[in-house]
């Protein structure tokens, strides 16, 4: 059953990871948030408010494929400083939203905020907190290696789910990305962007021992879960 069939309570997210990378959607009561859609077809997304960008890398962007998103969908677009740019002649500029840390973009009662990220291959890399009607709050990481202002974000926002990048992307690791959850303190974290199990149970295994309080979810990609503000 697809995501955009089920609609979670108030105090509820649902998400789905895309691809063994970043993509992620995110399912709020009203909102469908799809985040560096790569590698998935255009077609399988019929209702979505809004695809969100983090950096301009291949693994995160595909122009044609969040224009023909859009197309299908007319959702708007938020995005960094470089990858908004290249989408200008794309994206009507009333559906293209340029972020950079600090802003916030809301549709209706959902809120996206851009932070900092630390991915020094990207040009103007941004990560995102989503923060649905119910006040869930979702960390996306992007490629971020950990780095000290997570701590203040963390200690700002009280975040129910970060996601963790563990592989791929140059200096993660199963360690860094227990780092990050060191740093922001959820209450779920989501190892992500690796293609490999064993970078996701290295995670898990390393979480349990440094924060054993903290819900680990290894995702499976397609795969609907569900976090609750009580979780």
């Amino acid at each position: 059953m697809s995501i955009e069939t089920k609609v979670p309570e108030k105090n509820e997210i649902l998400f789905v990871w895309l691809n063994r990378y970043a993509g992620v959607t995110i399912k709020t009561p009203s909102k469908t948030l799809v985040i560096d859609p790569v590698d998935v077809r255009a077609r399988d997304f019929k209702n979505v408010d809004a695809v969100l960008i983090t950096h301009e890398h291949y693994d995160h962007f595909d122009q044609s494929l969040v224009s023909e998103i859009h197309k299908l969908t007319q959702c708007a677009m938020v995005a960094d400083p470089t990858s908004a740019k290249r989408l200008r002649n794309v994206i009507p500029p009333e559906k293209l939203h340029e972020v950079q840390p600090g802003s916030e973009v809301k549709f209706d009662e959902v809120s996206v905020k851009a932070e900092d990220c630390n991915h020094p291959p990207a040009a103007t890399p941004v990560s995102f907190i989503i923060t649905s009607e119910g006040g869930v709050k979702v960390f996306h990481t992007a490629d971020s290696l950990p780095f000290p202002e997570m701590a203040t974000i963390g200690e700002r926002e009280k975040l129910d789910v970060v996601f963790c990048t563990v592989g791929i992307a140059p200096g993660t690791s199963p360690e860094t990305g227990v780092e990050i959850a060191r740093l922001t303190k959820p209450k779920v974290t989501v190892p992500y962007h690796t293609g490999s199990t064993a970078d996701l149970k290295k995670f898990a295994e390393l979480l349990k021992t440094e924060m054993p309080n903290v819900t680990c979810l290894i995702p499976e990609v397609g795969k609907i879960y569900k976090v609750s503000k009580k979780a």
